[in-house]
């Protein structure tokens, strides 16, 4: 493993005692797209924090590339990219001097930082805008950057947190080409994010966290596999006294679990002929006002761990 997180523990002393990470245990392979997927404040950031060593963990260990990051975090960094969920380029320097400067700092001699800056302009097509300054770029832009000043030194793992913030749909999907394409150079990316989409189109495996804790963990297929359902009904009812009803759903062929809601109940089910007419007409009775229906995703998997969407 090239990420090695064992008994990972953050809480913040305080008038209010917050356990932010809870005993994570963590292995990424090298090579792969890791995805840490939950909703704000479940810790993801935390536990990036410690592996990137910008904060110290109350309790147990991570190893990248084999160095661990408390005790050798000098040494660590050499083998870390890291791009924050908020932008942090210089905003006095044009975009190849951020790139540029990144490369000096980490040892690269002159000649060297400007092939190396030159090359990554190329890549991730920002040679003509070589000479802008950052609040001349887009969203999309600048964390096109970003990326590309977080590996000019060639680490071996690089650290997303939550990079689809704030971007517009197309400059998200421009976004996950670039992170795809950092395969081709051999550089593990683990990310946060609480966009299930993300998750599933980027990562070959994901764990969902919450509250501190990780809940589970395999690739998003398996995680869908393993809800038994492949789609969800969620009935917003007018009736009070819902137990007749979610008895009378259980018997309908498909039907694998059913959960209540503020307003009514959430369905989940395996496909089945006819079943979303015998659903209407079963809740019909008591006061069917608005049906939505979705198809089976990591969301899913997490409402089923939870009993909660990962917006919530």
């Amino acid at each position: 493993m090239i990420v090695e997180i064992e008994g990972l523990s953050k809480i913040y002393e305080g008038k209010q005692r917050v356990v932010a990470v809870d005993g994570i245990d963590l292995g990424v392979r090298p090579g792969e797209i890791f995805g840490l997927l939950g909703p704000n404040g479940a810790g993801k950031t935390t536990t990036i924090s410690i592996c990137t060593t910008r904060a110290l963990p109350t309790a147990g260990s991570v190893r990248i590339n084999g160095i661990d990051v408390v005790k050798n975090a000098a040494v660590a960094r050499t083998s870390i990219g890291v791009v924050p969920q908020y932008n942090t380029l210089d905003r006095a320097c044009t975009i190849f001097e951020n790139i540029h400067f990144h490369c000096l700092y980490f040892g690269l001699s002159s000649a060297e930082a400007t092939e190396r800056t030159n090359q990554l302009l190329a890549q991730f097509h920002l040679t003509e805008r070589a000479k802008a300054y950052p609040a001349q770029l887009s969203g999309g832009l600048a964390q096109r950057v970003q990326i590309a000043r977080a590996i000019a030194h060639r680490p071996k793992v690089l650290f997303l947190d939550e990079p689809s913030a704030g971007l517009d749909p197309q400059s998200r999907i421009a976004m996950w080409e670039a992170v795809t394409g950092l395969r081709t150079e051999g550089i593990t990316v683990v990310l946060t994010t609480h966009y299930m989409e993300e998750a599933d189109e980027l990562c070959d495996r994901v764990a969902i966290i919450d509250h501190g804790k990780i809940l589970v963990e395999d690739t998003p297929a398996a995680l869908k596999q393993s809800i038994g359902a492949q789609r969800l009904y969620e009935l917003d009812l007018r009736a009070q006294s819902l137990d007749p009803l979610t008895e009378s759903l259980r018997q309908l062929n498909g039907v694998t679990a059913i959960e209540p809601l503020p307003s009514g109940l959430r369905v989940f089910a395996r496909g089945a002929d006819g079943l979303l007419s015998e659903i209407v007409q079963t809740a019909n009775p008591y006061g069917l006002r608005d049906l939505r229906i979705t198809e089976t995703s990591l969301e899913t998997v997490f409402i089923r761990l939870t009993g909660r969407d990962l917006r919530e």
